[in-house]
């Protein structure tokens, strides 16, 4: 094993005291050596006269006095090392805690030495974005959660100016819609284009060249004044059929108590049923929520005549013919083979799926169309350098 400099310096200013107390305990062992005297009680009455003999010269003459002096260190050695190894370990002046407030120096490791590559927390403080420095003690989440009260500067002092960093992509809840209109021309001319040296590339008119980000907005508040969004595109299997599903009964339930569960899994069922079959069948244009709600107005109830088939039915039988093992009939022979007509009936009564349907067609009609195409893109590839800006009601449902 290869010992460094440092260590090897440490060690020998550790041990340097045994050394000299090795060459004493050998100076000593020589003094009794040369002592006069046949037993004990004369050597110890002539060990002046010995200590005389013994420092007329600087280092012991005899090999036993050396034995002696290398086992008297070693002794001293063992027991500070005893002595350390029981000692209870205290913390000086720290009695009543060591809590302090950071300095530039204690966040200097966890910041980056290119400031727009750091989410701004102060003036003087800031987090790496590189989730792996090249210390790995180093690395932190990125959650920051910044409290405070109206008018407190929150959006002033945090938000703006990471904003203006520039660094990465951003969803930024915006209820006022303050942000977009004071940050939007910025975020819209974007960066300079860096070349592989890290210096802005020019035209030919030696004018710098910017990145523009794409500006994507999601108002809640008022739907016509919104791009588009439409979950369907966003399914790429089953399971991401199940959350869409999930999604739309937990928020469509609306308040009190939650219903019998019987109905709810009936519900999730006719759900999963139609939605599978709109993205597996439906053409691209069709993949939507008015396609759902269609399919839902479509699903008559005779309950005089069991053998009745609505045209969903229809829709289904056709399905099985062309494939037995489809997911979405799976589903619906299950919702079937549950619930059956008398289920359909109460399903299609129940205020949760009777209020949600109108409100998609009634009360907001502008939601409806915003289902129908999809210009908010969150996947991954397409998501870089892009600013999602969500216009939300601050007012609690």
């Amino acid at each position: 094993m290869k010992i460094d400099a440092e260590t090897l310096k440490k060690q020998v200013i550790l041990h340097l005291p045994y050394l000299l107390l090795l060459l004493v305990f050998a100076k000593l062992g020589e003094a009794v050596r040369l002592a006069p005297g046949a037993d004990a009680s004369q050597k110890l009455l002539g060990l002046s006269e010995g200590f005389a003999l013994a420092f007329q010269s600087m280092w012991p003459g005899a090999a036993m006095d050396w034995l002696i002096g290398l086992c008297g260190a070693a002794i001293m050695r063992l027991a500070v090392y005893l002595r350390g190894k029981d000692a209870k370990k205290y913390r000086k002046n720290v009695e009543y805690g060591s809590a302090r407030w950071g300095n530039k120096a204690d966040i200097a490791p966890f910041m980056d030495p290119k400031p727009e590559n750091n989410i701004i927390l102060t003036q003087s403080e800031g987090l790496m974005l590189n989730g792996r420095p090249k210390n790995p003690a180093n690395a932190r989440n990125k959650n920051v959660l910044v409290v405070g009260g109206s008018g407190s500067g929150k959006t002033r002092f945090f938000i703006k100016p990471n904003l203006m960093q520039m660094h990465s992509s951003y969803v930024v809840t915006d209820p006022k819609g303050t942000v977009l209109v004071e940050c939007g021309k910025m975020l819209q001319r974007g960066t300079p284009k860096l070349d592989k040296d890290g210096k802005p590339v020019r035209n030919e008119k030696g004018k710098i060249i910017y990145e523009p980000y794409k500006i994507r907005v999601f108002n809640t508040i008022n739907f016509q004044k919104s791009m588009h969004f439409n979950p369907f595109a966003y399914i790429h299997s089953e399971k991401d059929i199940l959350k869409i599903v999930t999604t739309l009964i937990s928020n469509t339930k609306g308040e009190g108590k939650a219903g019998d569960d019987f109905w709810v899994k009936a519900e999730t069922l006719l759900y999963t049923a139609l939605i599978g079959y709109i993205y597996y069948e439906a053409p691209a244009n069709e993949q939507n929520f008015a396609t759902l709600v269609e399919m839902l107005n479509a699903m008559e109830v005779r309950e005089d005549d069991e053998s009745f088939k609505n045209a969903v039915d229809l829709l289904f039988d056709a399905l099985e013919q062309k494939d037995p093992d489809h997911f979405a009939l799976r589903q619906y022979k299950k919702y079937k083979l549950a619930a059956g007509v008398v289920s359909l009936k109460r399903l299609l009564n129940q205020s949760i799926l009777k209020s949600w349907s109108s409100k998609m067609i009634k009360k907001s009609l502008e939601a409806y169309f915003f289902t129908l195409k999809n210009k908010i893109v969150f996947c991954k590839k397409q998501f870089q350098n892009m600013s999602v800006f969500c216009f939300v009601s601050t007012e609690i449902v």
